[in-house]
């Protein structure tokens, strides 16, 4: 078998495996499941993360926007945009940007739009429901897309990616932030005594939903990362896929253009 068949093929049983890995056992689809896990959790969604990550994914947006700065970008598309986070640092760190917020999760979005309207936003940023896979805007409609921590939710991942490369311009950029795998001791050891163990206890305390983190830890060990994902993210259309590997190599940027 040819080198490149053979990766064709590894990339495909990665992307396979992460799919099929969804929130809850009961015979929904991932999408439906993935809607009722956010909607669920969405109360208690920003105070966990900034708890339980200790505030680091605040330092992993703001990387992300230094990243977007360095183009030109006046639409911005954020893709399971949740409660709107990188919707109001784009719009707080680019004063001209327009963004355009989609998420499954309407409780979710109703969380963002309080917050959009308490920064004094809601003439820069709209928010929708809408799912990523169908994604209803024109073809060549924004400069860049971004995603936070959303992609390994996608029920079809590269029906999702293909959407996103459709609705960017020309020599438009996607952003794309994943949890990824740390490879040096201890970060390894630790990252994985705390994503198995102590986040989906604290997790299903708080919010009171038994699967959500456990998922978290399932979905994000699961993901196709780093030099894997670059090369999904090529054979979804785009180019020059790069990845940056943060705070250890717990999180992972990820860029390429259209």
């Amino acid at each position: 078998m040819a080198p490149l068949q053979a990766d064709n093929m590894y990339l495909c049983r990665m992307k396979k495996r992460v799919e099929e890995i969804t929130p809850y056992d009961n015979g929904r689809s991932k999408k439906e499941q993935v809607r009722t896990m956010f909607d669920n959790i969405a109360g208690t969604y920003d105070l966990l993360n900034r708890s339980l990550s200790l505030g680091i994914d605040k330092r992993w947006r703001k990387r992300m926007i230094r990243e977007i700065k360095r183009e030109t970008v006046h639409d911005v598309l954020d893709v399971a945009t949740g409660t709107a986070d990188v919707a109001v640092q784009i719009a707080s760190a680019i004063s001209d940007a327009r963004i355009t917020g989609v998420d499954l999760s309407e409780q979710m979005l109703r969380i963002g739009r309080e917050k959009v309207h308490k920064h004094g936003l809601a003439d820069r940023i709209r928010l929708r429901q809408a799912d990523a896979e169908q994604l209803p805007f024109d073809t060549a409609s924004f400069d860049a897309v971004t995603v936070a921590f959303g992609v390994r939710n996608f029920e079809h991942l590269h029906r999702g990616l293909t959407e996103m490369h459709r609705v960017l311009r020309k020599d438009g950029r996607i952003f794309v932030l994943e949890f990824s795998r740390p490879r040096t001791f201890p970060v390894k050891q630790l990252f994985g005594l705390y994503f198995r163990y102590i986040l989906p206890m604290a997790g299903r305390m708080a919010s009171r939903d038994k699967r959500a983190y456990a998922y978290l830890f399932e979905s994000a060990t699961a993901f196709p990362e780093r030099a894997a994902f670059a090369g999904i993210l090529e054979g979804a259309g785009f180019r020059e896929a790069k990845f940056y590997p943060l705070s250890f190599g717990i999180c992972s940027l990820y860029i390429a253009k259209k």
